[in-house]
């Protein structure tokens, strides 16, 4: 299986990008993770974030995989070494938690792709979209107060981008609480499309308009133009988007 990716990031309209990400094709490992906890925290939390998965790619894995070959057991062996990649990331962030620092967390949304699989992965409200066929399906949902109560069946709740409380998140590494990935595992197909983006780009781009965008832009220039739309529409928040395609 052969993937091709490009990402982009952009600062916003913030002093600083806390976003950090990681497009590695030789290792079938695409990363975005959204720093938070003020001074130079967010920043810190996103990068150890991207480093330590890609560490554990390098070093800890035998083969430099998950284990998607294996499909013994619902691919315990894949969905447990990503399980401990993302613990070990949550406990270096937890480790370097002192002084300024204190308060810093990250979020993070993953996919391995690898012998002909999808891993996915996420804790937070960065998210995972695949395009197959012409359609865009998100592969994560939130770990966010106003997508629980949405599940929950909340029908008298805003638009997200008029809630209140919509950046309230109930998971993310190095945080006190539930820092607990969701993970799934998919057939990976010739021509699908997968975009790993933060919040800076979802909060102000509809399903629809990013289903647009991947559908008629070149892919060499896709994840430029997803940071220009997400501007145009207002951004305020960091912007990073990496796009994966599986082209043979």
């Amino acid at each position: 299986m052969r993937v091709i990716s490009h990402a982009s990031t952009h600062v916003g309209r913030r002093d600083n990008n806390e976003d950090a990400f990681c497009a590695d094709d030789a290792a079938g490992l695409y990363v975005v993770a959204d720093g938070m906890g003020g001074y130079e925290g967010g920043e810190v939390a996103s990068r150890t974030a991207v480093d330590t998965l890609r560490k554990y790619f390098a070093r800890m894995t035998p083969d430099g995989g998950l284990g998607l070959e294996d499909a013994t057991d619902d691919h315990a062996l894949a969905r447990g070494r990503m399980d401990l990649a993302l613990r070990i990331a949550h406990r270096e962030i937890c480790r370097k938690k002192v002084g300024l620092l204190a308060q810093m967390g990250s979020t993070v949304a993953s996919v391995v792709l690898q012998q002909g699989h999808a891993l996915i992965s996420h804790v937070g409200d960065s998210r995972v979209y695949r395009m197959r066929g012409g359609i865009l399906e998100a592969m994560t949902r939130d770990h966010s107060l106003y997508a629980e109560m949405e599940a929950a069946g909340r029908m008298s709740l805003p638009p997200r981008h008029q809630c209140s409380f919509q950046h309230v998140i109930t998971r993310a590494l190095g945080v006190p609480g539930d820092s607990r990935p969701d993970l799934r595992i998919e057939r990976a197909q010739i021509g699908d499309v997968f975009v790993i983006a933060s919040d800076g780009l979802t909060d102000v781009l509809e399903d629809e308009q990013l289903a647009g965008w991947v559908l008629i832009e070149p892919a060499e220039t896709l994840t430029e133009r997803l940071v220009e739309a997400a501007l145009g529409a207002g951004a305020h928040d960091n912007i990073t988007v990496v796009v994966a395609r599986v082209v043979g």
